[in-house]
């Protein structure tokens, strides 16, 4: 997918998104407030993220991206397995040096295909580019059950795999395997079938998910994302700033730049 693909079908304007997502967060419930919606969106349209696009598409019939067509979960013996990288200074749901003049943090959803995206085009460039030179400290946070139980279920999963020193293993290999939003990819046989594949200890990883071990932590992420205004996935505070969707590397090229520039 190029950048103008990239920019279109993960990013929008902070204004457009909030306008749709205050009447929509209204509970609309007359026939006047509904033809309103359909209006704002046949303006307003571009394919946006997380929870926003996918409920406010489905109620008024927009199909998803042809090639992001939900398909049928993989049996577990055909779990992929991502190719080996580098993690920086990893520790748990962080990477690179704390000192480092940038921070990042990122708000996510296994669930959310612009959040795939996200994963699958830039991701990795920020890594190499950023978080290994020292330059940018990483931080991925969830979004509790934005999209549903199993998307809190994927983010204790990972925070589970992190307790192994797997977090970033385990982050990939859900996104690797992603085939489509509710379509199966988080059922509990399948996340252990993930841990099994990294060489986790899936006992350990079973009796930490069964337990509800890291609720809190979901719980700590979601009060966060309130406090900073984050709405919809994946969205990003550079040093605080707030970037909203799957933007292009270079969109977040020049907003680093901008911080380590003290901008």
């Amino acid at each position: 997918m190029d950048e103008t693909q990239a920019t279109q079908e993960g990013a929008g304007t902070n204004s457009n998104t909030k306008w749709i997502l205050l009447i929509v967060g209204g509970g609309c419930a007359l026939l006047a407030c509904v033809v309103l919606v359909v209006a704002l969106a046949m303006i307003l349209f571009f394919p946006i993220t997380g929870r926003v696009f996918s409920e406010i598409n489905e109620e008024l019939g927009v199909p998803q991206p042809a090639n992001q067509e939900p398909v049928s979960p993989q049996p577990l013996g055909d779990i992929l397995i991502p190719e080996s990288k580098t993690y920086p200074l990893a520790e748990a749901n962080r990477m690179g040096d704390p000192d480092a003049p940038v921070t990042i943090i990122v708000y996510s959803d296994f669930q959310c295909v612009y959040c795939m995206y996200y994963w699958e085009e830039t991701e990795s460039q920020i890594i190499n580019n950023y978080v290994e030179t020292g330059q940018v400290y990483y931080e991925y946070r969830s979004f509790g059950d934005f999209l549903g139980p199993q998307s809190a279920t994927a983010a204790e999963a990972a925070y589970c795999a992190g307790d192994q020193g797997k977090f970033w293993e385990y982050h990939d290999i859900i996104f690797l395997n992603w085939t489509g939003e509710g379509n199966g990819d988080f059922s509990p046989n399948r996340l252990r079938g993930y841990a099994d594949a990294l060489g986790m200890d899936v006992k350990d990883f079973s009796d930490c998910l069964e337990n509800g071990t890291h609720n809190a932590t979901l719980e700590q992420d979601v009060s966060s994302a309130q406090v900073h205004d984050v709405r919809a996935t994946p969205s990003f505070l550079i040093n605080g700033k707030l970037v909203e969707g799957a933007q292009p590397f270079s969109v977040f090229e020049s907003e680093i730049e901008a911080a380590l520039d003290g901008n």
